[in-house]
Protein backbone atom coordinates (compact mmCIF):
# COMPACT_ATOMS: atom_id res chain seq x y z
CA UNK A 1 0.00 0.00 0.00
CA UNK A 2 2.62 2.35 0.79
CA UNK A 3 3.80 2.29 -3.04
CA UNK A 4 0.47 3.41 -4.07
CA UNK A 5 -0.02 7.04 -5.25
CA UNK A 6 -3.23 9.27 -4.04
CA UNK A 7 -5.29 8.36 -7.07
CA UNK A 8 -6.49 12.16 -7.25
CA UNK A 9 -3.42 13.30 -7.92
CA UNK A 10 -3.29 11.38 -11.44
CA UNK A 11 -5.78 11.65 -14.01
CA UNK A 12 -7.14 8.05 -16.08
CA UNK A 13 -8.98 7.57 -19.10
CA UNK A 14 -11.61 4.48 -18.24
CA UNK A 15 -9.68 1.25 -18.30
CA UNK A 16 -6.31 3.18 -17.37
CA UNK A 17 -6.23 3.50 -13.84
CA UNK A 18 -3.57 0.84 -12.82
CA UNK A 19 -5.34 0.30 -9.42
CA UNK A 20 -8.92 -0.03 -10.41
CA UNK A 21 -9.51 -3.40 -8.89
CA UNK A 22 -8.64 -2.32 -5.94
CA UNK A 23 -10.75 0.63 -6.50
CA UNK A 24 -13.74 -1.68 -7.12
CA UNK A 25 -13.18 -3.99 -3.97
CA UNK A 26 -13.69 -0.67 -2.04
CA UNK A 27 -16.97 -0.17 -3.52
CA UNK A 28 -17.78 -3.67 -3.14
CA UNK A 29 -17.16 -3.89 0.58
CA UNK A 30 -19.29 -0.66 1.29
CA UNK A 31 -22.09 -2.14 -1.66
CA UNK A 32 -22.36 -5.23 0.93
CA UNK A 33 -22.24 -3.56 3.71
CA UNK A 34 -25.33 -1.40 2.86
CA UNK A 35 -27.37 -4.55 1.09
CA UNK A 36 -26.25 -6.69 4.02
CA UNK A 37 -28.43 -4.24 5.99
CA UNK A 38 -31.75 -5.14 4.22
CA UNK A 39 -31.57 -8.29 4.41
CA UNK A 40 -30.25 -8.98 7.98
CA UNK A 41 -32.66 -6.59 9.31
CA UNK A 42 -35.65 -8.48 8.26
CA UNK A 43 -35.20 -11.61 10.14
CA UNK A 44 -34.51 -9.25 13.06
CA UNK A 45 -37.88 -7.77 13.57
CA UNK A 46 -39.14 -10.37 16.40
CA UNK A 47 -36.10 -9.73 18.15
CA UNK A 48 -36.33 -5.84 17.88
CA UNK A 49 -40.18 -6.23 18.70
CA UNK A 50 -39.09 -8.66 21.86
CA UNK A 51 -36.21 -6.58 23.05
CA UNK A 52 -37.92 -2.82 22.87
CA UNK A 53 -41.19 -3.66 22.99
CA UNK A 54 -41.79 -2.29 19.88
CA UNK A 55 -45.00 -1.64 18.07
CA UNK A 56 -45.76 -2.71 14.41
CA UNK A 57 -46.21 0.65 13.23
CA UNK A 58 -42.82 1.23 14.64
CA UNK A 59 -41.50 -2.24 12.72
CA UNK A 60 -42.97 -1.21 9.72
CA UNK A 61 -41.12 1.96 9.75
CA UNK A 62 -37.20 0.44 10.34
CA UNK A 63 -37.88 -1.91 6.93
CA UNK A 64 -40.06 1.15 5.11
CA UNK A 65 -38.21 4.47 6.61
CA UNK A 66 -35.49 2.92 5.62
CA UNK A 67 -36.09 2.01 2.39
CA UNK A 68 -37.91 5.70 1.76
CA UNK A 69 -35.05 7.80 2.27
CA UNK A 70 -32.83 5.25 0.40
CA UNK A 71 -34.82 6.30 -2.62
CA UNK A 72 -35.51 10.01 -1.40
CA UNK A 73 -31.33 10.87 -1.50
CA UNK A 74 -30.56 8.29 -4.74
CA UNK A 75 -30.72 10.49 -7.72
CA UNK A 76 -29.98 13.66 -5.82
CA UNK A 77 -26.67 11.90 -4.41
CA UNK A 78 -26.07 10.76 -8.05
CA UNK A 79 -25.77 14.19 -9.11
CA UNK A 80 -23.70 15.70 -6.83
CA UNK A 81 -21.19 13.29 -7.20
CA UNK A 82 -21.42 13.69 -10.84
CA UNK A 83 -20.83 17.29 -10.46
CA UNK A 84 -18.57 17.35 -7.62
CA UNK A 85 -16.20 14.80 -6.02
CA UNK A 86 -17.48 10.51 -6.27
CA UNK A 87 -15.21 9.67 -3.65
CA UNK A 88 -16.40 12.66 -1.35
CA UNK A 89 -20.27 11.61 -1.25
CA UNK A 90 -19.27 8.07 -1.06
CA UNK A 91 -16.84 8.78 2.10
CA UNK A 92 -19.38 11.10 3.46
CA UNK A 93 -22.08 8.20 3.11
CA UNK A 94 -19.51 5.92 4.64
CA UNK A 95 -19.15 8.19 7.75
CA UNK A 96 -23.34 8.36 8.10
CA UNK A 97 -23.70 4.59 7.69
CA UNK A 98 -21.13 3.59 10.47
CA UNK A 99 -22.17 6.41 12.53
CA UNK A 100 -25.91 5.50 12.08
CA UNK A 101 -25.27 1.52 12.51
CA UNK A 102 -23.96 2.57 16.21
CA UNK A 103 -26.99 4.42 17.01
CA UNK A 104 -29.12 2.41 15.65
CA UNK A 105 -27.49 -0.91 18.25
CA UNK A 106 -27.83 1.19 20.93
CA UNK A 107 -31.61 2.91 20.50
CA UNK A 108 -33.27 2.53 23.84
CA UNK A 109 -36.87 3.39 22.22
CA UNK A 110 -38.59 2.10 19.08
CA UNK A 111 -38.49 6.04 17.66
CA UNK A 112 -34.85 6.14 18.82
CA UNK A 113 -34.09 2.83 16.49
CA UNK A 114 -36.37 4.26 13.24
CA UNK A 115 -34.52 7.49 13.46
CA UNK A 116 -31.11 6.15 12.96
CA UNK A 117 -32.98 3.95 10.23
CA UNK A 118 -34.03 6.75 8.26
CA UNK A 119 -30.56 8.85 8.63
CA UNK A 120 -29.11 4.80 7.62
CA UNK A 121 -31.20 5.01 4.54
CA UNK A 122 -29.38 8.58 3.58
CA UNK A 123 -26.12 6.93 3.94
CA UNK A 124 -27.23 3.68 1.85
CA UNK A 125 -28.56 6.26 -0.81
CA UNK A 126 -25.53 8.77 -0.63
CA UNK A 127 -22.89 5.45 -1.03
CA UNK A 128 -25.41 3.43 -3.77
CA UNK A 129 -24.91 5.83 -7.00
CA UNK A 130 -21.23 6.66 -6.61
CA UNK A 131 -20.33 2.59 -6.94
CA UNK A 132 -22.10 2.15 -10.82
CA UNK A 133 -20.39 6.04 -11.26
CA UNK A 134 -17.17 4.38 -10.17
CA UNK A 135 -17.87 1.42 -12.64
CA UNK A 136 -18.46 3.81 -15.55
CA UNK A 137 -15.54 5.53 -14.57
CA UNK A 138 -12.78 3.32 -14.28
CA UNK A 139 -14.01 0.58 -16.62
CA UNK A 140 -14.31 -0.28 -20.22
CA UNK A 141 -15.59 -2.66 -22.52
CA UNK A 142 -15.57 -5.80 -21.05
CA UNK A 143 -13.58 -5.18 -17.82
CA UNK A 144 -16.82 -3.42 -17.18
CA UNK A 145 -19.36 -5.93 -17.75
CA UNK A 146 -16.90 -8.13 -15.09
CA UNK A 147 -16.94 -5.07 -12.67
CA UNK A 148 -20.56 -4.88 -12.45
CA UNK A 149 -21.02 -8.98 -12.54
CA UNK A 150 -18.97 -8.66 -9.51
CA UNK A 151 -21.03 -6.04 -8.28
CA UNK A 152 -23.65 -8.24 -8.98
CA UNK A 153 -22.46 -11.51 -7.09
CA UNK A 154 -21.98 -8.95 -3.91
CA UNK A 155 -25.37 -8.78 -4.19
CA UNK A 156 -26.27 -11.86 -4.32
CA UNK A 157 -23.89 -12.91 -1.15
CA UNK A 158 -25.17 -10.05 0.81
CA UNK A 159 -28.46 -11.03 0.60
CA UNK A 160 -27.86 -14.73 1.55
CA UNK A 161 -25.58 -14.06 4.19
CA UNK A 162 -27.74 -11.43 6.03
CA UNK A 163 -30.51 -13.61 7.04
CA UNK A 164 -28.06 -16.42 7.79
CA UNK A 165 -25.86 -13.93 9.90
CA UNK A 166 -29.33 -12.22 11.47
CA UNK A 167 -30.12 -15.79 12.59
CA UNK A 168 -26.84 -16.70 14.17
CA UNK A 169 -26.11 -13.09 16.13
CA UNK A 170 -30.24 -13.37 17.30
CA UNK A 171 -29.47 -17.20 18.52
CA UNK A 172 -26.01 -16.41 20.18
CA UNK A 173 -26.71 -13.05 22.05
CA UNK A 174 -30.61 -14.09 22.32
CA UNK A 175 -34.08 -12.75 21.61
CA UNK A 176 -33.52 -9.00 23.38
CA UNK A 177 -30.33 -8.11 22.21
CA UNK A 178 -29.18 -10.13 19.32
CA UNK A 179 -31.13 -7.39 17.26
CA UNK A 180 -28.10 -4.44 18.62
CA UNK A 181 -25.47 -6.54 16.78
CA UNK A 182 -27.26 -6.85 13.53
CA UNK A 183 -26.35 -3.08 13.61
CA UNK A 184 -23.11 -3.16 15.38
CA UNK A 185 -21.86 -5.54 12.59
CA UNK A 186 -21.55 -2.92 10.07
CA UNK A 187 -18.88 -0.38 12.47
CA UNK A 188 -15.83 -2.62 11.54
CA UNK A 189 -17.00 -2.99 7.78
CA UNK A 190 -17.35 1.33 7.84
CA UNK A 191 -13.75 1.52 9.86
CA UNK A 192 -11.80 -0.61 7.74
CA UNK A 193 -13.48 0.97 4.44
CA UNK A 194 -13.06 4.81 5.40
CA UNK A 195 -9.00 4.62 4.87
CA UNK A 196 -8.97 2.40 1.95
CA UNK A 197 -11.61 4.69 0.06
CA UNK A 198 -9.74 7.67 0.97
CA UNK A 199 -6.61 5.98 -0.95
CA UNK A 200 -7.56 4.34 -3.61
CA UNK A 201 -11.03 6.04 -5.22
CA UNK A 202 -10.32 9.06 -7.80
CA UNK A 203 -10.90 12.20 -6.15
CA UNK A 204 -11.99 14.22 -8.68
CA UNK A 205 -14.71 14.24 -11.77
CA UNK A 206 -12.60 13.06 -14.75
CA UNK A 207 -12.88 16.21 -16.93
CA UNK A 208 -14.63 16.01 -19.94
CA UNK A 209 -12.76 14.46 -23.12
CA UNK A 210 -12.32 16.44 -26.46
CA UNK A 211 -15.56 16.33 -28.38
CA UNK A 212 -18.15 15.94 -25.20
CA UNK A 213 -20.35 17.86 -23.98
CA UNK A 214 -18.89 20.53 -21.10
CA UNK A 215 -20.09 20.93 -17.50
CA UNK A 216 -22.21 23.99 -16.68
CA UNK A 217 -22.38 25.26 -13.70
CA UNK A 218 -25.51 24.42 -10.84
CA UNK A 219 -26.75 21.96 -9.00
CA UNK A 220 -30.71 22.72 -9.74
CA UNK A 221 -32.55 22.73 -5.80
CA UNK A 222 -35.68 22.93 -7.37
CA UNK A 223 -35.41 19.74 -9.14
CA UNK A 224 -34.20 18.07 -6.23
CA UNK A 225 -36.77 19.38 -4.37
CA UNK A 226 -39.67 18.40 -6.89
CA UNK A 227 -38.53 14.95 -7.82
CA UNK A 228 -38.10 14.47 -3.47
CA UNK A 229 -41.49 14.97 -2.99
CA UNK A 230 -42.83 13.40 -6.20
CA UNK A 231 -41.02 9.78 -4.78
CA UNK A 232 -42.14 10.26 -1.60
CA UNK A 233 -45.80 10.72 -2.63
CA UNK A 234 -45.50 7.60 -4.98
CA UNK A 235 -43.54 5.26 -2.06
CA UNK A 236 -45.87 6.09 0.98
CA UNK A 237 -48.90 4.83 0.07
CA UNK A 238 -46.79 1.74 -0.56
CA UNK A 239 -44.87 1.59 2.09
CA UNK A 240 -47.74 2.24 4.98
CA UNK A 241 -50.31 -0.03 2.82
CA UNK A 242 -51.04 -1.95 5.94
CA UNK A 243 -50.33 0.58 8.73
CA UNK A 244 -52.70 3.45 7.24
CA UNK A 245 -56.29 1.31 6.96
CA UNK A 246 -58.75 2.99 3.72
CA UNK A 247 -58.46 3.86 0.35
CA UNK A 248 -57.60 7.46 1.13
CA UNK A 249 -53.81 7.06 1.41
CA UNK A 250 -53.90 6.19 -2.42
CA UNK A 251 -54.96 10.22 -3.38
CA UNK A 252 -51.13 10.76 -3.19
CA UNK A 253 -50.59 8.51 -6.36
CA UNK A 254 -52.04 11.31 -9.00
CA UNK A 255 -50.52 13.68 -6.86
CA UNK A 256 -46.74 12.05 -7.44
CA UNK A 257 -47.67 11.72 -10.90
CA UNK A 258 -48.45 15.11 -11.29
CA UNK A 259 -45.16 16.31 -9.46
CA UNK A 260 -43.26 14.00 -12.04
CA UNK A 261 -44.82 15.73 -14.78
CA UNK A 262 -43.65 19.27 -13.55
CA UNK A 263 -40.46 17.78 -12.82
CA UNK A 264 -39.44 16.72 -16.10
CA UNK A 265 -41.36 20.14 -17.43
CA UNK A 266 -39.05 21.89 -15.13
CA UNK A 267 -35.61 19.75 -15.75
CA UNK A 268 -35.99 20.46 -19.97
CA UNK A 269 -36.09 23.87 -18.90
CA UNK A 270 -33.30 24.06 -16.39
CA UNK A 271 -31.13 22.07 -19.30
CA UNK A 272 -31.15 25.10 -21.06
CA UNK A 273 -29.01 27.25 -18.69
CA UNK A 274 -27.36 24.64 -16.33
CA UNK A 275 -26.83 20.87 -15.57
CA UNK A 276 -29.62 19.28 -14.61
CA UNK A 277 -30.51 16.99 -12.02
CA UNK A 278 -31.43 14.45 -14.46
CA UNK A 279 -30.68 15.16 -18.05
CA UNK A 280 -34.34 13.92 -19.91
CA UNK A 281 -31.73 12.83 -23.05
CA UNK A 282 -31.23 9.89 -21.19
CA UNK A 283 -34.47 9.08 -22.19
CA UNK A 284 -33.82 8.87 -26.01
CA UNK A 285 -31.37 6.08 -25.31
CA UNK A 286 -33.26 3.42 -26.57
CA UNK A 287 -30.88 0.72 -24.09
CA UNK A 288 -31.86 3.50 -20.86
CA UNK A 289 -35.44 3.45 -20.93
CA UNK A 290 -36.39 0.22 -21.74
CA UNK A 291 -33.39 -0.93 -19.46
CA UNK A 292 -34.67 1.10 -16.57
CA UNK A 293 -38.13 -0.27 -17.30
CA UNK A 294 -37.64 -3.50 -17.38
CA UNK A 295 -35.40 -3.09 -14.07
CA UNK A 296 -38.99 -1.54 -13.00
CA UNK A 297 -41.12 -4.53 -13.52
CA UNK A 298 -38.68 -7.35 -12.21
CA UNK A 299 -38.16 -5.93 -8.96
CA UNK A 300 -41.38 -5.26 -8.04
CA UNK A 301 -41.66 -9.44 -8.59
CA UNK A 302 -38.66 -10.60 -7.58
CA UNK A 303 -38.80 -8.64 -4.39
CA UNK A 304 -42.27 -9.39 -3.41
CA UNK A 305 -41.13 -13.16 -3.87
CA UNK A 306 -39.21 -12.62 -0.61
CA UNK A 307 -41.58 -10.93 1.60
CA UNK A 308 -44.00 -13.71 1.14
CA UNK A 309 -41.51 -16.51 1.26
CA UNK A 310 -40.56 -15.18 4.74
CA UNK A 311 -44.33 -14.87 5.71
CA UNK A 312 -44.72 -18.31 4.73
CA UNK A 313 -41.99 -20.09 6.46
CA UNK A 314 -41.90 -17.61 10.03
CA UNK A 315 -45.43 -17.15 10.57
CA UNK A 316 -46.97 -20.11 8.54
CA UNK A 317 -44.36 -23.35 9.39
CA UNK A 318 -42.99 -21.57 12.30
CA UNK A 319 -39.19 -21.90 11.51
CA UNK A 320 -36.86 -19.67 13.35
CA UNK A 321 -34.92 -16.78 11.87
CA UNK A 322 -31.80 -18.80 11.33
CA UNK A 323 -34.19 -21.61 9.28
CA UNK A 324 -35.74 -18.98 7.37
CA UNK A 325 -32.19 -17.95 6.31
CA UNK A 326 -31.16 -21.16 5.51
CA UNK A 327 -34.07 -21.59 2.84
CA UNK A 328 -34.04 -18.36 1.44
CA UNK A 329 -30.05 -19.19 0.79
CA UNK A 330 -30.29 -20.94 -2.52
CA UNK A 331 -32.03 -18.34 -4.57
CA UNK A 332 -29.46 -15.82 -2.99
CA UNK A 333 -26.26 -18.15 -3.87
CA UNK A 334 -27.73 -18.87 -7.14
CA UNK A 335 -27.70 -15.26 -8.22
CA UNK A 336 -24.37 -14.44 -6.97
CA UNK A 337 -22.48 -17.34 -9.20
CA UNK A 338 -24.78 -16.41 -12.34
CA UNK A 339 -23.89 -12.77 -11.59
CA UNK A 340 -20.91 -13.01 -11.32
CA UNK A 341 -20.49 -15.42 -15.02
CA UNK A 342 -22.93 -12.90 -16.56
CA UNK A 343 -20.75 -10.35 -15.79
CA UNK A 344 -17.98 -12.21 -18.38
CA UNK A 345 -20.84 -12.91 -21.29
CA UNK A 346 -23.08 -9.54 -21.36
CA UNK A 347 -21.57 -7.74 -23.99
CA UNK A 348 -21.13 -11.36 -25.80
CA UNK A 349 -25.13 -11.97 -25.85
CA UNK A 350 -26.47 -8.71 -24.85
CA UNK A 351 -30.20 -8.44 -24.23
CA UNK A 352 -30.45 -12.40 -25.56
CA UNK A 353 -28.94 -13.35 -22.40
CA UNK A 354 -31.39 -10.97 -19.73
CA UNK A 355 -34.15 -12.48 -21.50
CA UNK A 356 -32.84 -16.20 -21.22
CA UNK A 357 -32.72 -14.97 -17.47
CA UNK A 358 -36.14 -13.96 -17.46
CA UNK A 359 -37.21 -17.44 -18.52
CA UNK A 360 -34.97 -18.97 -16.28
CA UNK A 361 -36.65 -16.79 -13.14
CA UNK A 362 -40.41 -17.58 -14.05
CA UNK A 363 -39.49 -21.35 -14.31
CA UNK A 364 -38.32 -21.37 -11.14
CA UNK A 365 -40.76 -19.28 -9.47
CA UNK A 366 -43.71 -21.46 -11.09
CA UNK A 367 -41.90 -24.90 -9.91
CA UNK A 368 -41.36 -23.27 -6.34
CA UNK A 369 -45.08 -22.90 -6.37
CA UNK A 370 -45.79 -26.75 -7.53
CA UNK A 371 -43.18 -27.78 -4.97
CA UNK A 372 -44.89 -26.02 -2.50
CA UNK A 373 -48.02 -27.57 -3.32
CA UNK A 374 -46.88 -30.95 -3.20
CA UNK A 375 -45.20 -30.38 0.22
CA UNK A 376 -47.34 -28.20 2.40
CA UNK A 377 -45.49 -29.00 5.34
CA UNK A 378 -42.51 -28.63 7.34
CA UNK A 379 -40.19 -29.70 5.08
CA UNK A 380 -41.84 -27.29 1.88
CA UNK A 381 -38.29 -25.44 2.46
CA UNK A 382 -36.40 -28.33 1.51
CA UNK A 383 -38.44 -28.61 -1.39
CA UNK A 384 -38.22 -25.22 -2.18
CA UNK A 385 -34.41 -25.49 -2.41
CA UNK A 386 -34.22 -26.68 -5.91
CA UNK A 387 -36.36 -24.27 -7.58
CA UNK A 388 -35.45 -21.46 -6.08
CA UNK A 389 -31.53 -22.46 -6.90
CA UNK A 390 -33.02 -22.36 -10.36
CA UNK A 391 -34.40 -18.77 -10.22
CA UNK A 392 -31.46 -17.53 -8.52
CA UNK A 393 -29.75 -18.82 -11.22
CA UNK A 394 -32.18 -16.50 -13.59
CA UNK A 395 -31.78 -14.00 -11.29
CA UNK A 396 -28.08 -13.68 -11.34
CA UNK A 397 -28.27 -13.15 -15.50
CA UNK A 398 -30.79 -10.39 -15.17
CA UNK A 399 -30.14 -7.73 -12.79
CA UNK A 400 -26.39 -7.25 -13.84
CA UNK A 401 -26.27 -7.83 -17.18
CA UNK A 402 -29.24 -5.35 -17.36
CA UNK A 403 -27.71 -2.77 -15.79
CA UNK A 404 -24.42 -2.83 -17.67
CA UNK A 405 -26.28 -2.39 -20.99
CA UNK A 406 -28.59 -0.04 -19.56
CA UNK A 407 -25.49 2.60 -18.62
CA UNK A 408 -23.43 1.54 -21.42
CA UNK A 409 -24.81 4.41 -23.57
CA UNK A 410 -24.68 6.98 -20.84
CA UNK A 411 -22.15 9.53 -20.74
CA UNK A 412 -19.41 9.12 -17.45
CA UNK A 413 -20.20 12.64 -16.23
CA UNK A 414 -23.58 11.45 -15.97
CA UNK A 415 -23.24 8.50 -14.76
CA UNK A 416 -23.83 8.57 -10.48
CA UNK A 417 -27.24 10.45 -11.90
CA UNK A 418 -28.35 7.95 -14.64
CA UNK A 419 -27.46 4.89 -11.67
CA UNK A 420 -29.62 6.71 -9.35
CA UNK A 421 -32.55 6.98 -11.41
CA UNK A 422 -32.30 3.16 -12.56
CA UNK A 423 -32.36 2.52 -8.43
CA UNK A 424 -35.05 4.97 -7.69
CA UNK A 425 -37.24 2.65 -9.85
CA UNK A 426 -35.75 -0.22 -8.36
CA UNK A 427 -37.11 1.08 -5.07
CA UNK A 428 -40.39 2.32 -6.23
CA UNK A 429 -40.85 -0.82 -8.16
CA UNK A 430 -40.18 -2.88 -5.15
CA UNK A 431 -42.16 -1.44 -2.62
CA UNK A 432 -44.99 -1.52 -5.41
CA UNK A 433 -44.78 -5.64 -6.16
CA UNK A 434 -44.55 -5.99 -2.08
CA UNK A 435 -47.94 -3.72 -1.48
CA UNK A 436 -49.07 -5.50 -4.41
CA UNK A 437 -48.55 -9.22 -4.00
CA UNK A 438 -49.13 -8.46 -0.06
CA UNK A 439 -52.60 -7.28 -0.28
CA UNK A 440 -53.76 -10.39 -2.02
CA UNK A 441 -51.65 -12.58 0.24
CA UNK A 442 -53.36 -11.27 2.89
CA UNK A 443 -56.64 -10.78 1.57
CA UNK A 444 -56.54 -14.59 0.78
CA UNK A 445 -55.08 -15.54 4.15
CA UNK A 446 -58.34 -14.17 5.78
CA UNK A 447 -60.41 -15.37 3.41
CA UNK A 448 -59.24 -19.17 3.90
CA UNK A 449 -59.23 -18.16 7.22
CA UNK A 450 -55.20 -19.00 7.61
CA UNK A 451 -54.25 -21.08 4.76
CA UNK A 452 -50.54 -19.90 4.05
CA UNK A 453 -49.54 -22.57 1.78
CA UNK A 454 -52.38 -21.22 -0.84
CA UNK A 455 -51.31 -17.73 0.21
CA UNK A 456 -48.27 -18.11 -0.38
CA UNK A 457 -48.38 -20.07 -4.10
CA UNK A 458 -51.35 -17.19 -5.12
CA UNK A 459 -47.99 -14.33 -3.92
CA UNK A 460 -45.26 -16.24 -5.97
CA UNK A 461 -47.85 -16.57 -9.15
CA UNK A 462 -48.37 -12.68 -8.94
CA UNK A 463 -44.66 -12.59 -8.92
CA UNK A 464 -44.34 -14.60 -11.49
CA UNK A 465 -46.72 -12.40 -13.70
CA UNK A 466 -44.31 -9.01 -12.74
CA UNK A 467 -41.22 -11.17 -14.26
CA UNK A 468 -43.28 -12.79 -17.32
CA UNK A 469 -44.03 -8.77 -18.11
CA UNK A 470 -40.55 -7.59 -17.80
CA UNK A 471 -39.59 -10.67 -20.16
CA UNK A 472 -42.05 -8.86 -22.75
CA UNK A 473 -40.10 -5.55 -22.18
CA UNK A 474 -36.66 -7.71 -22.70
CA UNK A 475 -38.00 -9.32 -26.42
CA UNK A 476 -39.20 -5.98 -27.05
CA UNK A 477 -35.95 -4.49 -27.17
CA UNK A 478 -34.53 -7.93 -28.42
CA UNK A 479 -37.39 -7.95 -31.60
CA UNK A 480 -39.14 -4.51 -31.63
CA UNK A 481 -39.19 -1.21 -33.79
CA UNK A 482 -35.79 -0.02 -33.54
CA UNK A 483 -33.98 -3.09 -32.77
CA UNK A 484 -31.82 -3.33 -35.67
CA UNK A 485 -30.52 -0.05 -35.37
CA UNK A 486 -29.81 -0.11 -31.67
CA UNK A 487 -28.04 -3.65 -32.23
CA UNK A 488 -25.70 -2.13 -35.12
CA UNK A 489 -24.56 0.93 -32.63
CA UNK A 490 -23.34 -2.15 -30.45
Amino acid sequence: MANIRSPQQDEYEPGQNPHRWQALAVCLVAGFMTLLDISIVNVALPSIQAGLGASDSALQWVLSGYALTFGLTLVPSGRLGDARSRRAVFMTGVVLFTLTSAAAGAAQHEWWLVVARLLQGVAGGLMTPQVSGFIQELFLGAERGRAFGLFGAVVGLSTAIGPLLGGLLIQAFGAANGWRWVFYVNLPIGLAALPLARRLLPGHPRRVTPGAEARRPGFDPLGTLLLGAAVLLVLLPFLQERMWPGWQKWLLEPLGVLLIVVFVWWERRAARRMEPLVHMDLFRLRGYLLGALLSFVYFAGFTALFFTYTLYLQNGLRYSALLAGVASTPFALGSALSAAVGGRLVLRFGRAMVAFGLVLVAVGLLATMLAVHQVPGPHAGWAAAGPLLLAGLGSGLVITPNQTLTLSEVPVIRAGSAGGVLQTGQRIGSAAGIATVGAVYFAHLAATGGDWAGSFRLGVLMCSGFVLAALVVALYDLYGPGSQRYADNH
